[in-house]
């Protein structure tokens, strides 16, 4: 889904509207998607775009190009949808921002269940006071989910279960305490601390994960959590759980294959990608080459990618 380099210079100092809306580019983007359905695909861009204003600053053909693998996969750019999303990152190294591939976990259920493979497939955080049992050699859990929705929702997340069964009968099943996929997050993620840290100044000093969840944070410290571990943790752990349960157990389709190598991929004009992120079991936005300061923060006081990913209360 590479860009060619005559559209590169086409981004310069344009809208993303004109971009795309150009002779050249309209053009390649209807050999790639089809006639037919190319102003869908224009229109899909230009409104994932208009709802963060950060990604109308990305480098134009690494929105394309990260659209354009989306759109090979028959998903869609919708924050609201949460199959994917089209990511600000601040590339230093380069001198400019870009954008990057991002599968959400909705993203994984859509990719599996359309590969024919599984006859059920799901993946669930379970409240307190939910969990009976779960036994891990037999697989089998025991819960008494709650009813009314409006209070599950505000009830304390305790867990998270994912499960599948093949159309053979075939079954597997995980559960990670919330505990343990704190230590995980704390482990892979470079950009989020489950226990209160010191930075080179009080001024850098984060909370722990559980004073965040209890509002204990500054509005004037916010961009020290842009993590996307800290804006929804039960999001980034479904997304986790279902990519330990399919890279592990499940069969991949060609599609799922591919989503799931490129995933928190920058898409490069000569058809490679690189990882932006800095672990590949979770979407976790860093900078691809640090800032002179790393500890400085953004003139704005918040992350380019802060006002994206969940902001739209999608996991």
């Amino acid at each position: 889904m590479a860009v060619s380099n005559s559209l590169v210079q086409k981004a310069k100092k344009q809208t993303i509207t004109a971009f795309l809306t150009g002779d050249a580019v309209k053009n390649k983007i209807n050999q790639m998607v089809g006639g037919k359905d190319g102003q869908r695909f224009i229109t899909s861009i230009i409104s994932a775009v208009s709802i963060n204003p950060d990604l109308a600053e990305c480098d134009h053909t690494t929105i394309l190009s990260s659209a354009m693998l989306g759109e090979s996969l028959k998903l869609s750019p919708s924050p609201q949808l949460g199959q994917f999303y089209m990511i600000p990152f601040n590339d230093y190294k380069n001198n400019r921002t870009v954008a990057a591939f991002v599968l959400g976990y909705k993203g994984y259920l859509q990719l599996a269940i359309r590969s024919g493979y599984y006859r059920k497939i799901n993946v669930l955080a379970l409240k307190e006071g939910e969990l009976k049992s779960f036994d891990p050699l037999e697989e089998s859990i025991d819960v008494e989910l709650i009813d009314d929705e409006e209070i599950r929702e505000t009830t304390p997340t305790i867990g998270y279960y994912a499960f599948f069964e093949y159309m053979n009968g075939f079954k597997k099943a995980i559960y990670w305490s919330k505990k343990k996929m704190l230590t995980h997050a704390d482990k892979y993620s470079p950009a989020f601390h489950k226990d209160a840290t010191k930075g080179k100044s009080p001024k850098y000093d984060r909370v722990s994960f559980a004073d965040f969840e209890a509002g204990k944070v500054g509005s004037d410290s916010m961009w020290l959590y842009s993590s996307f571990w800290y804006k929804d943790f039960d999001g980034m752990s479904l997304k986790t759980m279902l990519r330990q349960l399919i890279s592990k157990w499940g069969i991949m389709s060609i599609e799922l294959q591919t989503a799931y190598e490129r995933d928190e991929a920058l898409l490069h004009n000569d058809g490679t990608f690189e990882y932006v992120a800095n672990e590949t079991s979770e979407p976790e936005v860093i900078d691809i080459a640090p800032p002179p300061q790393a500890d400085t923060p953004p003139t704005d006081g918040s992350s380019i990618e802060d006002s994206f990913f969940f902001d739209n209360g999608q996991a």
